[in-house]
Parts: structure tokens; sequence; C-alpha cells
């Protein structure tokens, strides 16, 4: 064989390698993540006084831990529970000194590489030729979500326009789908974001998931019809781009977005702690190494700032905003930030209790619902009280399955149940928007 001839073979039989290994089926995490979580574990704690509470968080201040929920441990309280992720090389030192201390837990995650291998399933590739062909019951990567969001545009143009409101921090485009039968009149309109904490991978693919359902049942659906033919929906697929490719590629449990603070060699803000309303008090942190980090001033993040924007613009016409999060199984509502009731609470709690009752109907999976200085706690710099002071009067906050058996890691064979049963709160909300709910205008004259 000729030199020419043998370099031509082992190119051919390199390509030959490349892809039969890119087809064999692996788990996502394991390489995505090379092993980082192997030996971490998820302890769920539960402080039963005062006390004790004060001791846990000067334990758990000894360490390097991920707080899953509460997110600060500002926010831990008597008999709350509390979700902490623990680097392998201190779960033992942990364990021995909540005994010590009588304090009530259990390891609910003991290897935390396993869970992340479990939840991304044995999927042999994410990439789609077409919208036909996309697979709704996987996770995807921001770039797979972005090129499903322009399949769509090109499709389905009588129902989507596709549209960007700004660019990340990185320079990504911030991409928004608008769904709904075009009309000469002003219609009204319902705003839905997903993915604002980059780990909470559920949200897009819900939002992913409501816009499918919302193409594919117009034809024979009457209350889909009848909504997009009488409102327009603005879905956000994915509002912290930055943040969720980085927990796409690098850190599973990132949260923030990935905008830099050169003073603190600290990245990123929480992107629901930057609203103006409130900003940077009660639950939230003005350090910029803690996740729940409120930025160095309000609307500082250019995701934020590009959201807020296009909102204050129509706000006159979209009358719904809801935030798609995980976890918990509750439907909130402001205010965050205090403990008051809204203007128009008896309008928005009907529609929260339609919607969890919807919501119910399908699997049977229980949701609470209130405001969420109460139901969940007091946090400030959130946008939905920022969406309901800037006179949209329906503000929701979803924070879907579960309640921490599997915490950020829902496996992706539970995206159908869980997307499935959103689908039919959020169409219960959008429903009572074509009905009038009486308010007192002069107490409330943002509506």
């Amino acid at each position: 064989m000729l030199p020419d001839q043998w370099s031509a073979f082992r190119a051919s039989v390199l390509l030959a390698c490349v892809i039969i290994c890119s087809n064999v089926l692996c788990p996502v995490g394991a390489f995505l993540y090379n092993n980082r979580y192997s030996g971490d574990q998820v302890f769920r704690i539960t402080p039963s006084e005062d006390d004790q509470v004060q001791e846990l968080k000067r334990i758990l201040g000894h360490y390097e831990v991920d707080l899953w929920q509460p997110n600060s441990a500002a926010l831990i309280c008597p008999n709350i529970t509390v979700d902490v992720h623990v680097r392998r090389n201190d779960t033992r030192a942990l364990h021995t000194h909540l005994k010590q201390e009588r304090i009530d837990y259990r390891v609910f995650i003991s290897n935390l590489q396993k869970q992340i291998e479990k939840q991304t399933g044995q999927r042999s590739s994410r990439k789609r030729r077409s919208e036909s062909q996309y697979d709704y019951e996987v996770y995807h990567s921001l770039e797979e979500i972005q090129s499903w969001m322009f399949e769509m545009n090109r499709t389905h143009s009588d129902l989507v326009n596709m549209f960007s409101v700004g660019k990340s921090y990185e320079g990504r485009a911030l991409y928004v789908l608008q769904i709904g039968k075009r009309s000469r009149h002003q219609k009204k309109a319902v705003w839905i974001d997903c993915g604002v904490h980059a780990r909470e991978w559920i949200g897009p693919a819900f939002c992913q998931w409501f816009v499918k359902e919302a193409i594919n049942s117009y034809q024979y659906d009457s209350v889909t019809r009848r909504l997009l033919n009488q409102l327009n929906f603005y879905i956000m697929p994915v509002f912290n781009v930055d943040g969720y490719q980085f927990s796409w590629t690098t850190d599973r449990f990132w949260r923030k977005t990935r905008s830099k603070n050169h003073k603190f060699h600290c990245r990123g803000v929480d992107a629901n702690r930057n609203w103006k309303v409130k900003w940077c008090e009660e639950g939230a942190s003005s350090h910029p190494c803690d996740d729940t980090y409120c930025g160095p001033f309000p609307e500082s993040e250019p995701e934020v700032k590009a959201v807020a924007k296009f909102l204050r613009k129509h706000k006159k016409r979209v009358k719904a905003y809801i935030s798609i999060h995980a976890y918990a199984q509750m439907l909130l509502y402001p205010y965050s930030y205090k403990y008051a009731s809204i203007p128009n609470f008896s309008c928005v709690e009907s529609a929260a209790q339609s919607a969890v009752t919807a919501l119910y109907s399908a699997y049977g999976v229980r949701y609470r619902y209130g405001p969420a200085s109460t139901t969940l706690y007091v946090s400030s710099g959130s946008s939905i009280d920022w969406a309901y002071r800037n006179g949209i009067p329906y503000a929701f906050a979803f924070e879907l399955r579960d309640t921490g058996y599997f915490g950020f890691l829902l496996p992706e064979s539970l995206i159908s149940p869980t997307c499935t049963e959103t689908m039919r709160a959020v169409k219960a909300i959008a429903s009572g928007l074509l009905k009038k709910c009486e308010t007192d205008k002069d107490r409330f004259p943002y509506i």
C-alpha cells in the first residue's frame, strides 16, 4: 500500500471509530462531569429548636457545602427541612457532628455521581435534525434548545414568532418564542420564563413541552385553540443561558449567572434576587461568593435588564407573569419580601387554587400554594414581586417536582408527568385571564 493510500486508510478508520464511539450508549453525566461528584452525599437535616438551628449553621460554616433547600443558611429555622450537598471528604465528619448535637438527619442521596447518571439516562445522542424527531422526554443542551426554537419558528410560522430581547453577559442571544394566532387586534399576553437558576433543568424542559403541546393540540383541543386565539404567550425556555450552559458542561449544580466580580474572584448573580423591588434585603446576600448574591445593583445582570425592559414596554398587555423553578411542589405568588396580602388577593388566590386543582387532576400530585413569604420564606429582589409591582396583576412562581427525593436531579422518566400536570395548571391560570375578577382599583392602581 502506498503512503498516500495508507494515510487515507488510517483517516477513514479513525473517522469510523469516532462515529461508533459517539453513538455508544453512555451516561451523559459520566463524561460531562468526570466523576467529580463521586462519593458526594446529600443530607436531609431537620433542626427541632433554635439552639439546634444555631448549632447547625455553625457546623455547616466549617465545610464547603451547597445548600439545596433553603438556598441560604440565614433561612434555616426550627422544623424546616434542610437539604445540603456535602463533598465526599466532609461526609464522615458531618455525620459525627450531627450525631453529637442530636440533630435529626438522614442521607437521601448516598452517591451523587450515580444519581446524576441515573437522571440523564442511557441516551446515545441528544441532537435532532428536525422538530418531528425532537425528544421532549430528555434534557437538552442550550445549543439543541435554541436550534429547536429556530425549527419551531420555521415550521409553525402561523402560530410562532421568534425574537431576541437582548444578549447575556457572555454574548449569547436571549431568545423568546411568541405563541398565539396572529391578530390585527392587541391581545392580552402571558409571560413564562424557565431556567432562571441554571441547575433547575426541569424548567427548560417544561417550556419546550408547553410550546409543543400548545401547537400540537391547537387543531383538536377547544381550550387550547381559544387560549391561542385570544392570548399571546411569550415563552423564554432558558432565561439564564450562560449559567445553564455552565451547568450542562462543567458544574451540574451551578445556580447563578456567569457575570464576573473581579474584586472577590467570584462569578455570577442569583438572577431571581436581582430585581428592583426591595433589592438585596432579607433572603438575599450581598457577598458575591454566595448562591443568593443579589448583584452589585438592581438589574445589574444583562439577562434581568433585558427581560425587565421588555416587560415594561408591554406591561399594558402582559396580564400574567409565570416563572418556572424547582423543587418543592409549590405555587407561589406575591409578596415574597414581606408578610402582607396583595390588594387583589382574592383573584390571585382563586387562580392559584384552580391551577393546583387542575394539576392534581393529572396524577394526584399535591402542590401547596400561597404567598411566597409565608408558604416558602421571605426573600427580596424576586421577579414575581417586581412583575406585580410593575402592573402585572397575576404573578406566579412554580416550584416543580419533587419534594426532595431527587431534588435538582429529577430523572428524565419524570419529565413527561411533571410537564403534563404543570401544563394543566398553566392553562387554568391562562383561562382565568379571559374572565373578569373584580378588584379594588383604588387600592391597586397598577391594574
